[in-house]
């Protein structure tokens, strides 16, 4: 490690590691009651992380920060004919707080529209046939072969957004309206064209090619260079044994034999649970079977952070979350047209909010999950709200606990009393989920406390081949929960941490600076003086879900996730 991560990593690394603990299980897909009746805006995952593509680290200057937000869950490839466009009423915002108040000073609000474009007429009547001598529109978004260029002329639906960054309040701030540096459409500058869905080999045969069209390089106001912009479909990369984790755990959530195939996920023989998962792509019921729409942005670092490197009271720590928001009324036309099916109006209001993978799917309780919804970080320590109780005394664990005691008992010939740890209040998983720990992820100046995603922006990206997708507990000071990277494998740390890992020895002496610590030796295992091992019985246990990640799986360049499943893969 370099002198200045170790500097800013401090004695405090060990808060940094529990902010895994309230990101449990599996990502936000249908994660609330009202949320899960409209896809469109439901927020699934948030990644934000330094670019670390080869080029990106090879360059000098103070490296970029890539943040996708991915909306509209587990779309089916073959999803068509209409597939997976974007709600054309609804505004979808990346949000970053970058002074330590838990409130938006920098938010990316990508509006969409959707427009019939007869071979580039955009006259709203779209591509039509020659029936009998009517002229009469075709039924399919494409009349033919897609590429190259932005539709090949065979595109009947078109989908353009325009991008505004607002600095301050995101509806009452600065905005200044983004613009790619080569315009995609004649006459609009600041204009953005989505790509089409990966509809099948036969209309898109080089998928990957078409969609790299749609990547736009931006020149941002006020920041020195340039900036990159993505909207589009990717694969979907957040590998949870879905089905099985929902139906009451209904596996062994523990690491059984090891697999040659996924050495990373290997522990010692005597850490091996009988019976226990063995890691296997089988067991992931999402990568390789769904797509996922993708808002990305790839920004140099001192346009995120309140100053630019080397200033006084340069803060390199940022907090980022995302929302979609609706206006607060919508009356349905009983005669609609295309793209005019309803009228919407009134002030824009929050339906979905995202930072930490599934914080509102097995963290807030039920009746609560759709008011965290609408909420933002600078509310969840309000005492009237009350959410702050699911982070001190989380069910979690317990229910876990009630799952598996007697089987782990019966397993091990033990009587272990409680599987779940039992330092109350989970003060450590508080300053996880609304503070971050000085030192390292909190903010030089807190000044309020709230639920995100927290990168410091001075450790450096690690290369694809050096990255382990345990992350920060596995000496990755890159990976989550320093950000999150698409192949951090959140539900297996959180997992572990939620269960008390954190409160046995770990491997970080050396990067903690810690006198006399050698790597890889026994003087390298610290405690990091959260809590006891009595207090967490089960805390060396490798839990896990059995469906493992791989770093070198996804693209090694912006905007990282794969491109889309085809619908149909014969051309």
């Amino acid at each position: 490690m370099n002198s200045m991560s170790r500097l800013l990593m401090g004695t405090v690394l060990a808060g940094t590691l529990a902010a895994a603990a309230p990101a449990t299980w599996a990502s936000s897909h249908r994660e609330a009651p009202a949320i899960s009746g409209m896809p469109r805006v439901d927020s699934t995952d948030f990644y934000m992380f330094r670019s670390f593509s080869p080029a990106r680290i090879a360059e000098p200057g103070a490296g970029y920060v890539t943040l996708i937000a991915n909306y509209v869950p587990l779309q089916a490839p073959y999803g068509g004919p209409n597939y997976f466009a974007l709600d054309n009423d609804a505004i979808y915002e990346i949000h970053i707080d970058n002074n330590g108040d838990a409130q938006e000073d920098l938010t990316f609000q990508f509006n969409f529209d959707s427009a019939l474009d007869a071979a580039g007429t955009r006259r709203n009547a779209g591509i039509e046939l020659s029936i009998g001598g009517q002229n009469v529109a075709i039924p399919l978004r494409q009349a033919g072969g897609i590429g190259p260029g932005i539709d090949g002329g065979a595109l009947n639906e078109l989908e353009t957004y325009t991008v505004t960054l607002i600095r301050g309040d995101r509806r009452t701030g600065r905005r200044s309206v983004l613009s790619p540096t080569t315009a995609p459409i004649a006459g609009s500058p600041s204009v953005f064209v989505k790509p089409v869905d990966n509809i099948g080999m036969k209309t898109i045969p080089d998928y990957a090619a078409y969609a790299n069209q749609h990547i736009y390089t931006v020149n941002v106001p006020t920041c020195g260079r340039p900036a990159r912009i993505f909207a589009g479909q990717r694969a979907e990369n957040f590998a949870v044994n879905l089905g099985e984790i929902f139906d009451l755990v209904n596996i062994v959530p523990i690491q059984g034999a090891d697999s040659a195939n996924w050495p990373q996920y290997n522990v010692p023989a005597g850490a091996q649970f009988p019976g226990g998962i063995t890691q296997s792509r089988e067991n992931d019921d999402v990568v390789d079977e769904f797509n996922v729409t993708s808002l990305a942005v790839e920004m140099p670092v001192e346009c995120l952070t309140a100053a630019a490197p080397g200033a006084t009271g340069f803060d390199p720590v940022i907090g980022g979350w995302t929302s979609a928001s609706l206006p607060q009324a919508r009356l349905l036309d009983p005669t609609p047209n295309y793209n005019a099916t309803s009228r919407s109006g009134g002030a824009f209001v929050q339906v979905s909010r995202l930072s930490n993978p599934l914080v509102n799917e097995v963290v807030i309780g039920l009746r609560d999950k759709d008011r965290f919804s609408e909420s933002e970080p600078s509310q969840d320590l309000r005492p009237a709200d009350g959410i702050a109780t699911y982070v001190t005394n989380p069910t979690l664990p317990a229910l876990l606990n009630i799952l598996f005691r007697d089987a782990v008992n019966t397993t091990l010939g033990a009587n272990i009393p409680d599987l779940a740890p039992t330092n109350f209040p989970r003060n450590d998983l508080v300053a996880a989920f609304a503070t971050g720990f000085p030192g390292f992820n909190q903010p030089a100046n807190l000044r309020s406390g709230g639920e995100m995603m927290r990168l410091n922006t001075a450790v450096p990206p690690t290369p694809v081949a050096s990255q382990n997708v345990f992350g920060v507990v596995a000496e990755d000071l890159a990976g989550f929960p320093n950000g999150r990277r698409p192949t951090d494998d959140t539900v297996d740390i959180a997992l572990r941490v939620v269960m008390g890992a954190l409160c046995h020895p770990l491997p970080l002496g050396a990067e903690l600076g810690v006198a006399g610590a050698v790597e890889d030796t026994a003087t390298d295992l610290v405690n990091l003086g959260l809590c006891t091992p009595e207090q967490a019985v089960v805390g060396t246990v490798p839990f896990t879900d059995g469906a493992p990640l791989r770093p070198a799986d996804v693209l090694a360049d912006f905007p990282y996730l794969n491109a889309p499943i085809p619908g149909s893969p014969n051309n």
